[in-house]
């Protein structure tokens, strides 16, 4: 099942994560969506380091974090915060590589109501 990353994305921003290095977020609209995310292990190093067109040596980590639905990543910038040639200072303007991806997901699982009856 193809499914776009906007469509079941609450949020996905950048920010900065110090001076040296850019962090990206993305905040899914239910559990199950993030859920389906996380346990294909779609997000990985390789991936973001094309899409920023960086070494994978500079993707610093990309992990799950379960309380908010949330995948993040980080890399090391490019050029520092503030330094001359920078052109975001924020690091606000940096998730526009991950608007446009599609992934090719399996079906989601039924949701259950109480009893473990289909709702």
């Amino acid at each position: 099942m193809m499914v776009r990353l906007i469509d079941v994305a609450e949020v996905i921003r950048s920010k900065n994560s110090g001076p040296y290095e850019l962090t990206l977020d993305v905040i899914f609209r239910t559990r199950s969506d993030y859920e389906r995310f996380r346990d294909a292990r779609i997000f990985t190093p390789a991936l973001v380091a094309s899409l920023y067109r960086v070494p994978v040596t500079d993707v610093v980590g990309v992990v799950a974090f379960d309380p908010a639905k949330a995948i993040k990543a980080t890399i090391v910038r490019p050029i520092p915060s503030g330094a001359i040639g920078e052109r975001d200072v924020y690091g606000a303007q940096q998730h526009a590589p991950l608007l446009g991806l599609v992934f090719d997901l399996p079906e989601a699982p039924p949701v259950r109501g109480e009893g473990g009856a289909p709702c």
